[in-house]
């Protein structure tokens, strides 16, 4: 189990605040298919990935990103038992969707640019801090059942 200070939970709360779902979302795992293009290899019934801009104008990249972090926002409400939170997803990924855990670390370094391009100087580095333990936290999680 991951121990939280109060501040760390403070700066967590504080950045999800501020985070735009519809839009975080899909620019981060649009940054992620792009810059890691081996990880479109799970996303063939999305259609043409196969330029930058078909990447960025393709509406079901921008849905699961959506989907994604939603379902990584979740862990702000279960961040004392994020392990059971994510249990399904960790099976569902590995045994059903064979994901590379490794992706999840990907999409989570991309959105952390993302976030970092949004709040600019504001995201100070003990923030960003909390926030790198919170994101590792869930990659943790949902790499469980590959263990």
């Amino acid at each position: 189990m991951v121990e939280w200070t109060a501040t760390e939970r403070t700066h967590i709360e504080a950045i999800w605040s501020k985070i735009d779902i519809d839009v975080c979302g899909p620019l981060a795992l649009q940054r992620c298919l792009i810059v890691y293009p081996w990880t479109q290899r799970y996303f063939g019934s999305f259609g043409d990935l196969s330029t930058d801009a078909a990447i960025v104008g393709n509406p079901k990249v921008a849905n699961h990103g959506v989907v994604a972090l939603t379902g990584l926002r979740t862990a702000l409400d279960h961040m004392d038992d994020i392990k059971a939170t994510y249990a399904t997803l960790s099976v569902l990924h590995s045994e059903k969707l064979h994901v590379d855990p490794d992706n999840f670390r990907l999409l989570c370094d991309c959105l952390t640019i993302v976030v970092a391009g949004k709040f600019g100087p504001t995201l100070r580095p003990e923030m960003q801090a909390a926030w790198q333990k919170y994101l590792s936290a869930v990659v943790s999680a949902l790499g469980r059942q590959y263990h």
